[in-house]
């Protein structure tokens, strides 16, 4: 069985401050993707970059606090791959893949354009970009696995309040549409939603810190699992985490009926006792 978590963390030292690494290490996921590090590479003590039993790998952007991908894995990957390949937002660090045998598994994070109209414009870009990038992958023969935070909601029962957010970046008319492009014309598959076709407010993932929107469970679906559909077709079992939080988003974690022939990660060496 392999265990796939993606979360975006809000700052991974935030979060590891709140326990994120701790709890972490009684998951027994095989590998954690993460967006929205907010961190340099200088930032990273060897307690993120490898706690135990994990390799962690990292894109971070280049402008300070902002932005980041990583990935924390289990199993030693055959390569890892950073970037798009585009100028613009490469430099933002929003795409890392981890290549295992015939599977690849990817954190990314797209844009938000809820700040203002200038990035709003610049998430339309990325999602521009994309989508050629998102059909050769597709057409690649390898099985992908791209998880992290999309900032869109899909459907009206991705949302609690759609109907007042058809207007708002996350839900607008051409997000939605392109993100149907992605399932339907590409052919990628929203996994949770194959495991879970109808579920509505059991689904969200993100809850804004305005309006007491976690105590009400005012929440959006905007991180997936979004895989070829071989892949997509061993998914056995989807959780989202909402006991603790080490973020503004819950952790999601898919569990696929496939296993990697690969080496794992040693566990660190334990300090000895004087």
């Amino acid at each position: 069985m392999l265990r796939v978590m993606t979360l975006n963390l809000n700052g991974i030292r935030s979060a590891c401050a709140k326990g994120f690494l701790g709890w972490l290490a009684r998951q027994k996921a095989d590998i954690v993707c993460v967006q929205e590090v907010k961190a340099q590479p200088n930032d990273l003590d060897q307690a993120i970059v490898g706690p135990d039993r994990y390799q962690g790998h990292f894109h971070c952007a280049e402008k300070k606090g902002y932005s980041g991908v990583g990935l924390y894995t289990r199993i030693v990957p055959d390569r890892v791959v950073s970037g798009i390949g585009s100028r613009e937002f490469d430099a933002e660090g929003r795409y890392i893949e981890a290549d295992f045998g015939g599977l690849s598994v990817v954190s990314v994070y797209l844009p938000s354009g809820s700040s203002s109209p200038e990035r709003q414009a610049a998430k339309f870009r990325f999602m521009d970009e994309f989508l050629p990038i998102l059909r050769r992958l597709a057409r690649s023969g390898r099985e992908f696995i791209l998880c992290g935070d999309w900032n869109i909601a899909h459907r009206e029962i991705d949302l609690t309040n759609w109907r007042s957010n058809q207007k708002n970046s996350g839900f607008l008319p051409e997000e939605r549409a392109w993100l149907t492009r992605v399932f339907e014309e590409v052919g990628w598959v929203d996994v949770y939603r194959r495991l879970h076709p109808e579920a509505t407010s059991a689904c969200y993932t993100w809850w804004s810190n305005r309006g007491q929107a976690w105590a009400k469970n005012v929440g959006w679906r905007i991180d997936y699992h979004i895989a070829t559909p071989g892949i997509a077709a061993r998914a056995v079992r989807a959780s989202i985490y909402k006991a603790r939080r080490f973020s503004d988003h819950a952790p999601l974690t898919i569990d696929y009926d496939v296993t990697l022939d690969a080496p794992s990660v040693p566990a660190r060496a334990k300090p000895r006792k004087r």
